[in-house]
């Protein structure tokens, strides 16, 4: 050669395969900067003498890699032509892919035997079927194998090959395409099914617009993002099909029922685009067994079942989009009130229940003006729920030593003072038996939320702690008392609208998303010319959006006047309501007993009451 580096690449090129030889690997066919599929010499390609040595030579002739794919081999290495070639990974490598090219005489493909057409007879598939698709067969060792031919436009690209274990392997070093995409050129809707049979099925069902992944599926959906082209190896019949795929504007995915089938479905989904993917459910085959795939559904039920599931196909779900159908069966059980709550839990104060319910899911915002007994109110609420309905809750108090909030709960439970001093006004105090078992009520109806070290709560936190404590004990009910005891630290960037927004969001999915009602109290601003009214739901101090996200808005305001009646009668102001089910806007009158610390109706008989001393007219 007269190019020195020419001679250079001839010379050392010539080393490398002597080298390559030694080891067994053959290099007859192998040019520098291409791959070659050749046949392993550690494992000789297994029983179907399988080309599955992946060699790559690089430009220079100097080295070489290799790895064998099959997945009960895996032998893999590099050499050198001489001292200071150094191999280059074959993931970083450049070479110019070459795509083998066959033809049926090359691959000694001949018709199908009378034994192999009476074989897929027995699945239902027709010899018409069989030779319209080119269904073949070849001589393997001492066998005849199923040859599923491979074409576009015309052309033979590859063959994969099918014994009689229905054991599968391909011509190594061909182009990967879909089996069938003749079938599918120029049509708006196409079928993808896992395997030949299947299209073969489909055929029969008098779908001629289906095709065939070459490749089977997957064990389980890739949790990592999807690869570029070129990258994407596992799929890559799919870019290689992609012109006769983007005329399609209805894409059906029947894979198979299993797991790995499904996981495909998910797999051609995100690539293909969700927005015009459907998907099939196959029918029972036997008690909750359901057919597997296309052909299965033929064999037992014949082609016209198979049309059906063709014609019955769903649209693909897509993450955050749904239709009214998707929750049929939640709204026929909200219509015959079977569901559980349906119109709202009962407060227990006969007057508010003509106001307001709770209702599972939804957020209730409480406020009034300090002392105004929001609190006590609360816990009157949820002792009544869990009197009545047998609910349980968390609660985030954190205005409450836990001891304190013990006595306020107890004592509303047993209705007898916690202690005999000062409010207890002579009242019997609740006996020494009484108290052990309502701290054994205590223990098993509520569960703390709460922060042990200086650091505030943020919102996030507290939900968490509530997720776990639905998730582990069932609670219905989450109370946060009160909102600036909260950690509320934001961006920047962010004002304390958007904030407040973004916080009470977080709080009506966490409701909506475990039927969980949460009451959140809130404190209004510091109101300028108070004359002693109850404060209006938007003088919240933070944002106008504790009034605007929340499901029902409640003030609760205790008067504080002995000429305009009695000072322990608290208005429950409610002046919002979302759910018209639930309850409406208006006022409910309530008693405060300070020895017990319960609420009763303001036109309920106080006599009995009146004995225990706890009511002031």
């Amino acid at each position: 050669m007269e190019n020195p580096n020419e001679a250079k690449v001839e010379m050392q090129f010539e080393l490398l395969k002597t080298k390559l030889k030694a080891i067994g690997i053959d290099t007859d066919i192998c040019v520098p900067g291409q791959y070659s599929h050749l046949l392993c010499p550690n494992c000789e390609g297994g029983e179907s003498v399988e080309k599955s040595l992946s060699l790559f030579i690089e430009n220079d002739g100097g080295s070489a890699v290799w790895v064998c794919h099959r997945g009960k081999c895996g032998w893999k290495g590099s050499t050198q032509a001489c001292a200071g070639s150094r191999p280059l990974p074959m993931a970083t490598s450049k070479p110019i892919k070459k795509t083998r090219e066959i033809t049926a005489e090359e691959l000694k493909l001949e018709p199908l035997c009378d034994e192999l057409v009476a074989y897929f007879a027995e699945r239902l598939i027709s010899k018409e079927t069989l030779q319209r698709n080119a269904v073949m067969q070849k001589r393997a060792s001492d066998q005849v194998v199923i040859a599923f031919t491979y074409h576009h436009n015309g052309a033979l690209i590859s063959c994969k090959y099918r014994d009689v274990n229905k054991v599968f392997w391909q011509e190594a070093g061909t182009k990967k395409i879909f089996y069938g995409l003749d079938d599918i050129e120029g049509e708006s809707d196409i079928i993808i099914v896992e395997g030949e049979m299947d299209k073969l099925a489909m055929e029969e069902a008098g779908f001629r617009n289906c095709v065939s992944v070459p490749d089977g599926a997957p064990p389980a959906v890739s949790s990592k993002e999807l690869p570029p082209e070129e990258q994407d190896t596992k799929y890559q019949y799919l870019w290689n099909c992609k012109d006769q795929l983007k005329q399609a504007s209805r894409i059906i995915l029947a894979t198979d029922g299993d797991k790995p089938g499904q996981a495909l479905a998910e797999e051609l989904a995100r690539r293909l685009g969700k927005e015009r993917c459907w998907r099939v459910r196959w029918p029972i085959k036997r008690g909750d067994v359901n057919c597997k795939d296309a052909n299965e559904v033929l064999m037992y039920f014949g082609p016209q079942a198979l049309k059906e599931v063709i014609e019955n196909a769903e649209l693909y779900p897509i993450r955050g989009l749904f239709n009214f159908r998707d929750y049929f069966d939640e709204i026929d059980a909200y219509y015959h009130q079977t569901l559980g709550y349906e119109l709202g839990v009962p407060t227990g104060w006969s007057n508010l229940n003509e106001l307001y319910n709770v209702v599972p899911g939804e957020l209730t915002i409480v406020t009034g003006v300090p002392n105004s007994g929001k609190s006590e109110w609360i816990d009157a609420l949820i002792c009544n729920l869990n009197q009545n309905a047998g609910w349980t809750f968390a609660l985030c108090s954190m205005e409450n030593k836990v001891r304190e909030h013990a006595r306020k709960l107890l004592e509303k439970h047993i209705k007898k003072p916690f202690f005999q001093v000062r409010y207890g006004e002579n009242v019997e105090r609740m006996s020494v038996e009484e108290f052990q078992q309502g701290k054994i009520w205590l223990n098993e109806n509520f569960h703390l939320i709460r922060c042990e070290d200086d650091s505030l709560p943020n919102v996030k936190w507290v939900l968490n702690l509530a997720k776990a404590a639905v998730l582990r004990h069932g609670v219905r009910g989450l109370v946060i008392d009160p909102y600036n005891e909260l950690d509320h630290q934001r961006p920047p960037n962010q004002t304390e609208t958007e904030y407040v927004s973004q916080m009470l969001t977080l709080i009506k999915r966490f409701a909506q998303h475990h039927g969980c009602h949460v009451w959140f109290v809130a404190h209004p601003r510091q109101l300028q010319n108070w004359v002693g009214g109850p404060p209006n739901l938007y003088d919240i101090s933070g944002s106008a959006h504790f009034i605007n996200k929340c499901d029902n808005g409640i003030v609760i305001h205790r008067n504080r006047d002995p000429d305009a009646g009695p000072i322990d009668q608290v208005q429950v102001c409610v002046r919002k309501v979302r759910n018209k089910v639930a309850g409406t806007i208006g006022e409910a009158i309530l008693l405060y007993n300070r020895v017990t610390g319960e609420f009763m109706p303001a036109d309920k008989d106080m006599k009995s009451d009146e004995k225990r001393g706890g009511y002031r007219k």
